[in-house]
């Protein structure tokens, strides 16, 4: 099943949880040896496998021991600048967020008990 945006996070956690499964029976480790490498409980796994939710660190330890640490460089590519920006910026590096715009009305900003 594809995951997408309008699957419930329940849906969700049980195909990854599921596709975990998958891979570790294709790597042919049992829940307790995936525990073991991953250094988390048999039963965590149980859990995660059957879709319950995970700390996040679980599931970096779960990717690593079963080799797919990688694949979450595709999930969430490193930012990089856009390139409008670098020609706004000409080469030079961003410190800082943008400012947001000044408030249209004109009138300095009141805290609303002032008279």
């Amino acid at each position: 099943m594809k995951i997408e945006s309008l699957m419930t996070d329940d849906a969700v956690l049980a195909e990854l949880g599921g596709r975990l499964t998958q891979r570790r029976i294709e790597s042919g480790l049992s829940q307790a040896e995936l525990a073991h490498r991953a250094g988390v409980s048999k039963r965590t796994v149980e859990r995660v496998e059957a879709g319950a939710p995970a700390q996040t660190a679980t599931l970096v330890r779960m990717l690593r021991a079963l080799d797919l640490l990688d694949r979450l460089e595709a999930l969430v590519p490193e930012a990089g600048p856009r390139p409008m920006d670098l020609l706004k910026l000409k080469g030079e590096e961003r410190k800082r967020a943008p400012r947001k715009k000044a408030d249209v009305s004109g009138q300095p900003w009141q805290w609303g008990d002032e008279s």
